[in-house]
């Protein structure tokens, strides 16, 4: 323990990992205790009766502890340098915390037996928090291209959106081993190679990734060939199992003649299916022919149909994108576990309407974009949040996490798949804000250029098909690990009766709502309660300015 605060203060390299380490200090102190402080004094014990031998022989007059301090302190430099330069620091609790800031996966490589110079290995990097594939959609750069820290190798489609991959290392780009359209790339599979030197470059034009290469040996090596081999001939004995109408007394063995075995091998048919009509139940040609007549008219028929059913479809295999394939796994899993319940009611929003044409009105005379339904909706689902802050909360296993930021998502349908672009703080933000955000993501969203900081963090959804498709109402699923979706309908007139007398009525407009609730988190009163706050938000609009 005396040599950590010696080295911290001393080294001019450490006193820099010391700040970028400042706050887990403890656990550098605590790697050089233990075994690490056992093994020092070892090494101290061994060092000393050498060193008390040499000086001796020697006359070297200075004394033994002085010497050994120096040495063991140079020592320890060392050792702590390697690990910190390492990334993680060994038998503490750092687990590569230092490098987690870096988007792109790479890998230092160093000359091998192929001669190859040093080099870069750039991995499929995770660029969202769900990512465990991503498409190339192109390259950026191209082989032979010098590279800087910061720009960008090539645009990577996510299960979110398509996202810019940049650089981190000053460089040549030697070698694009997934070009662009390479799909289902695993995260951290090699898709690029840099190297430090242009005249490098060329070596690398053959170059196949090394994770590769263990990667096909492990799926040959625990199946080697002699096993199958030798299990060949273990195959006679399997009419043994699927011989349920053969006597028990007639033995493993098919008894067949070397014709009959002949013809059933060119004709595919198995020797187990076939009762034998020769001596002693043996199989002979005949029966192999039986069998064969017998079959080909089921087989005919059958073909027969499929040519028909094939003849009668017209249809187009649409792949599948990566945002399509992710949306789908978190919407089933939402499903399968997540216990849904759903809550409707319909708001009156005729004030909702009158104020609405009142900002845009004003909207315009300032040069202003018009404000939108759907604007007026998140604000006042972000207000009822804040509100009923129950209702802003995800479930864990261990605890429920409630939201201190209402974070709305919004969802937007594109030719690519289903976005929810994120509104961030959408309770503290203007109408007008909150359009012109909406209406950016939205966009974002259509090019397919959302960045991971557009669509990460929302705390609740509002789905809205009422406006744009005048849906009357429907039942959204809920996106995890959010507790609340809200579906919007369309707004419908209506006859309702007059305040004045029984006779009398009126026309109002109504727009129908479901909330869907995950009721591990949101008990059936809290989501009325939720609703009930919303309702008055949406039939009270002049409460929202409050």
């Amino acid at each position: 323990m005396p040599y950590a605060p010696h080295l911290l203060n001393h080294s001019a390299k450490m006193r820099t990992a010391s700040k970028l380490l400042n706050r887990d200090r403890a656990l550098l102190l605590r790697w050089f205790s233990a075994d690490a402080q056992s093994s020092l004094s070892r090494n101290r014990d061994m060092r000393q009766s050498q060193f008390h031998e040499s000086s001796t022989k020697s006359g070297f007059s200075e004394p033994v502890s002085s010497f050994t301090k120096r040495s063991f302190g140079l020592q320890k430099r060392s050792i702590s340098m390697a690990t910190i330069k390492s990334g993680s620091i060994i038998g503490s609790g750092f687990n590569g915390q230092i490098s987690q800031s870096s988007q792109v996966l790479s890998r230092r490589c160093y000359a091998s037996a192929s001669d190859l110079p040093p080099h870069q290995e750039i991995g499929m990097p995770s660029l969202s928090p769900t990512m465990t594939e991503g498409n190339i959609a192109r390259w950026l750069k191209k082989e032979g291209d010098k590279v800087s820290p910061g720009e960008v190798l090539c645009e990577v489609e996510t299960d979110k959106a398509t996202v810019e991959m940049e650089c981190m290392e000053e460089g040549y780009l030697a070698k694009i081993v997934r070009g662009d359209g390479q799909k289902e790339i695993k995260v951290g599979e090699v898709i690029a190679i840099t190297v430090e030197d242009e005249g490098d470059i060329a070596k690398f034009k053959d170059y196949q990734p090394s994770a590769s290469e263990p990667s096909a040996k492990e799926t040959s090596a625990p199946s080697p060939p002699k096993k199958e081999e030798v299990a060949e001939p273990a195959r006679e004995p399997e009419p043994k199992v699927s011989k349920p109408s053969a006597p028990s007394s007639s033995g493993d063995r098919i008894f067949a003649s070397p014709l009959a075995r002949k013809l059933a091998e060119e004709k595919n048919v198995p020797l187990s299916s076939i009762k034998g009509t020769g001596p002693e139940g043996r199989i002979v040609k005949a029966d192999i022919e039986d069998f064969l007549a017998s079959g080909a008219k089921e087989v005919s028929a059958s073909s027969k149909a499929k040519v028909a059913t094939d003849a009668a479809l017209d249809y187009t295999d649409i792949p599948v994108t990566q945002i399509r394939k992710i949306t789908a796994s978190r919407l089933l899993l939402s499903k399968q576990t997540i216990p849904h319940y759903y809550l409707t009611v319909d708001t009156c929003v005729d004030k909702l309407m009158s104020l609405r044409t009142k900002l845009n009105s004003l909207q315009e005379a300032s040069g202003g974009a018009r404000i939108s339904v759907n604007d007026l909706v998140i604000k006042a689902a972000a207000l009822a949040l804040r509100k009923v802050p129950q209702c802003n909360s995800s479930w864990t296993n261990d605890y429920i996490r409630q939201y201190h930021n209402v974070n709305i998502n919004v969802a937007v349908q594109t030719d690519q798949g289903l976005f929810v672009p994120v509104v961030r703080d959408a309770d503290k933000k203007g109408l007008s804000a909150i359009g012109e955000e909406v209406k950016q993501l939205a966009k974002k969203a259509k090019e397919n250029s959302l960045k991971p900081q557009d669509y990460e963090g929302g705390t609740f959804t509002v789905s809205n098909l009422g406006g744009p498709f005048g849906v009357k109402q429907f039942c959204a699923i809920i996106n995890p690990p959010q507790s609340g979706i809200l579906a919007v309908g369309s707004a419908e007139r209506r006859v309702v009766p007059g305040s004045s007398g029984d006779e009398e009525f009126k026309f109002a407009s109504f727009m129908s709502v479901t909330l869907s609730c995950d009721h591990r988190v949101i008990d059936g009163a809290i989501g009325a309660e939720w609703l009930k706050a919303f309702k008055g938000y949406i039939e009270n609009p002049e409460s929202m300015l409050l």
